[in-house]
């Protein structure tokens, strides 16, 4: 067997190690044609070209090796990576097994496994994959904020954030690590010490994006910010990932047919971004949209299985590296790109931020700009952004399409409107409830409260979610002037249904600022429950107005915070007039361009078809 020469080898390791993937692979390449059975090469040289988002290649180059050395777990690993990228995953899960099983002590290997476990939706298996992994090496931190990841993603907040911790103990200067526990600290309500977390990763190394843009989403919940601030936050994300040749993507010739539409989002799933979304999916023409949906999320479920069969074409990108995302969806070729993410969970704006398609739209996950110069339009209405006033707030054009720019599907399971608790004679006083994000509970949203507790003799106060730290959030109300007697708080229930039915306790239903509701203001008013909302001066904080307005309940809209407890407490004054108003609710949303989808599915087309038109007049 012919050997590479020694040092050639050490040539092309040394640029591996620096990082030169480009140098090395060529190297690689050179030294294989010398000894194309080298272990060595074969094995090294095929991790780089994975490295290197080159997996078909790897896959060559490993299975040789795994020929030269079939007891290698280190080769089987990285095989078995390769041909998970590639999109093979039963022969993937074959060699992450073959790995463990041929060094059952591998932390790395078992992490991979665990990994790969969880992005194919076996969770369970994958956690306890991955708590193997750090039990073999406790002293791993990319071990245990793997772990913490993971934890985080099934909704363990307590779990993700001790194992974040585990993590920083190991290795303080870890920045995934320290990106990963902001996450858990805001899944805990630590809002505080979450941006203090995301500012010290950006300060250490201004390209960690996705820090960047998910410290865009908890900016929402500060108080006071001024929304100049969010733009500028917003606007400087985007010039800090775009690229520095902007690209122009051609435009499909023909125009005799359907307009390959690509809608971009972690939330074909049950998730509230998915409540809205499939009701217009359900109208859009075939014959005029061809429909392709990327998911982007370890979870497909039966809302999943009805989106996917709408689509013309469905690709899941869970796991997959923006290199290969990017060539995949130009290969598809749309004509029209929306993002349903914006800056939440698992959204891909720094890929987006490099233009995918020639009309790039925003729309519905999220309450604000992204920020980008690539993201042609943003898909809103007159209520949420009136006209002339937040324009200037954002680096897209704002397309007022609708009366509203949402579109509810209440859900099937949901239970008949009961009579609000305190139009029984023996209820003694009103409950004020609130099912929001416990991250919208702000200070001023809490003294708001507060205020109309305090207004509203013999009321109290139901927050229901999950808390891991209830007595943090209580001590917050008391300090903003809630007595502790007269709040309670009460868990999340397990289904969609039990969920609704909580809303037969509460009697009127409170609005948080400075982010206002949107699938809970729109359940509470299917389950017959008013909501009063205070109008703010950004999308965010006017989303109540767009939907009461749609509701035809405007007049539970107030314009200052006095207003908002006049409202409240009359509200609650007047108990048969409530009765009434929660017996009638559910009948106006029905009749409400909320529940138009044939309607709402028009005026998405023919927005759609603004867009792409006028960009065609934009570009000639």
């Amino acid at each position: 067997m012919r050997h590479p020469p020694a040092n050639g080898f050490e040539a092309a390791y040394a640029h591996h190690q620096a990082g030169r993937l480009t140098q090395a692979v060529t190297l690689y390449r050179r030294l294989r044609s010398v000894a194309p059975r080298d272990y060595r090469v074969l094995h090294i040289g095929g991790a780089a070209l994975f490295q290197l988002n080159q997996p078909a290649e790897a896959v060559e180059w490993l299975n040789l090796a795994a020929r030269q050395q079939p007891k290698s777990g280190a080769t089987r690993m990285c095989l078995g990576l390769a041909l998970a990228r590639l999109g093979r995953p039963d022969s993937a899960e074959e060699q992450l097994r073959a790995a463990v099983r041929l060094d059952p002590g591998n932390a790395e290997a078992l992490c991979n496994l665990g990994s790969f476990l969880l992005v194919n939706g076996r969770t369970d298996e994958g956690i306890a994959t991955l708590r193997q992994s750090v039990a073999a090496r406790p002293g791993d931190a990319h071990a245990w904020s793997s772990l913490g990841s993971a934890l985080l993603a099934t909704g363990q907040a307590e779990a993700a954030l001790d194992a974040q911790n585990h993590a920083l103990a190991v290795a303080p200067q870890h920045l995934k690590a320290r990106s990963a526990r902001a996450q858990a600290l805001y899944a805990c309500r630590r809002l505080p010490e979450a941006l203090a977390d995301f500012e010290a990763v950006i300060a250490a190394d201004p390209a960690e994006h996705e820090a960047r843009s998910f410290r865009l989403l908890l900016l929402h919940y500060v108080d006071g910010l001024p929304r100049e601030r969010l733009a500028a936050e917003h606007a400087a994300y985007g010039r800090a990932v775009a690229p520095a040749a902007p690209r122009a993507r051609p435009r499909r010739a023909g125009t005799a047919r359907p307009l390959r539409v690509a809608w971009f989002s972690p939330d074909f799933r049950t998730h509230s971004v998915a409540f809205f979304f499939e009701p217009l999916l359900a109208q859009l023409d075939p014959a005029e949209f061809e429909l392709v949906l990327y998911h982007d999320h370890f979870t497909q479920d039966a809302t999943s299985l009805r989106l996917k069969a709408r689509a013309a074409l469905w690709r899941n990108f869970v796991g997959q590296p923006d290199a290969l995302v990017e060539a995949r969806v130009l290969t598809d070729a749309p004509d029209i790109l929306v993002d349903l993410a914006g800056h939440t969970g698992f959204n891909r704006m720094a890929l987006l931020a490099r233009r995918l398609a020639p009309v790039q739209v925003s729309y519905l996950g999220y309450p604000d700009t992204t920020g980008l110069t690539a993201m042609d339009y943003r898909l809103t209405d007159a209520w949420a952004d009136p006209p002339g006033d937040t324009d200037a707030l954002h680096t897209e054009k704002l397309v007022r399409f609708a009366p509203t720019a949402w579109c509810y599907q209440p859900p099937e399971q949901a239970p008949e409107v009961t009579l609000p608790p305190a139009a029984h004679p023996s209820r003694p006083g009103i409950t004020f409830g609130s099912f929001n994000n416990l991250n919208k509970l702000s200070p001023a949203t809490l003294s708001l409260w507060a205020r109309v507790l305090a207004a509203t003799p013999g009321s109290r106060l139901l927050i229901k979610g999950h808390t891991p730290e209830p007595g943090r959030l209580l001590a917050e109300a008391q300090l903003a002037g809630i007595p502790g007697e007269r709040i309670v708080l009460t868990p999340t229930v397990a289904g969609l249904a039990n969920h609704l039915a909580s809303y037969h306790g509460v009697d009127i239903a409170l609005d948080p600022l400075p982010y206002h509701g949107t699938t809970t203001t729109c359940e509470a008013l299917w389950m017959g429950r008013p909501v009063v909302s205070l109008a703010g001066d950004r999308h965010a904080n006017r989303v109540g107005v767009s939907l009461l307005t749609a509701a035809g309940q405007s007049d539970c809209i107030a314009a200052t915070a006095d207003d908002y407890v006049r409202i409240a407490t009359g509200l609650a004054a007047d108990r048969e007039a409530l009765a009434s108003r929660c017996r009638s609710l559910r009948a106006a949303l029905k009749a409400s361009p909320l529940l138009d989808h044939v309607g709402q599915g028009r005026r998405l087309a023919a927005a759609l078809r603004q867009c792409w038109e006028e960009s065609a007049h934009a570009t000639t």
